[in-house]
């Protein structure tokens, strides 16, 4: 699928909706909690993009349109897991553990301690993400991904002052969660 959406400098140009694979898959992750569920959301995305590829408007920004579709897909999958009579919290076998690098490999210079409080680090940021609302955690993670405001209204489906009142809020919320990393 190639769609022309525009380019930095007012022209078309083709992009690829995979160049936005990443992006989308940082996003599902933060929403999900989960990565398996993260790559499952990632595949509807995608699915939904190729199937409504005419519903795509030649001009507009393909990488909201896609961050659009992820949402509502998100979305979608918690209507349905609140009317699902399966409980989602049980779980049926236990989470593997993620494989560790053998011998420093993909460390940093093999700095183990490094790569110990990087982890450390991220899961504090995670964990206060996790303690803001949907919204206000979808509106973060999509500026941390360099939409722009306006671009995030069109994902969120709401107005622009309504994205930066949530920003605003958001941010000040994880200042004071995460004040001690900013002494």
């Amino acid at each position: 699928m190639r769609l022309v959406t525009r380019a930095p400098g007012g022209g078309g140009a083709a992009d690829d909706p995979l160049d936005h694979l990443d992006a989308l898959h940082r996003l599902a992750r933060h929403l999900t909690a989960s990565p398996p569920d993260a790559e499952d959301l990632v595949q509807e995305t995608y699915a939904r993009a190729f199937r409504g590829a005419a519903g795509f408007r030649p001009g507009s920004d393909l990488r909201a349109w896609l961050f659009r579709i992820l949402r509502n897909a998100f979305l979608d999958a918690r209507r349905r897991e609140e009317r699902s009579p399966v409980d989602p919290s049980v779980e049926l076998a236990p989470a593997a553990e993620a494989p560790t690098a053998a011998g420093g490999e993909g460390l940093l210079r093999g700095d183990a301690e490094l790569e110990r409080l990087r982890r450390v680090v991220g899961e504090e940021i995670e964990a206060a993400l996790r303690t803001l609302s949907e919204d206000a955690r979808t509106v973060v993670l999509l500026d941390v991904e360099g939409l722009s405001e306006a671009e995030i209204a069109e994902v969120m489906d709401c107005p622009q002052g309504t994205v930066k009142s949530r920003l605003s809020r958001a941010r000040l919320a994880l200042r004071a969660r995460l004040a001690e990393y900013g002494r």
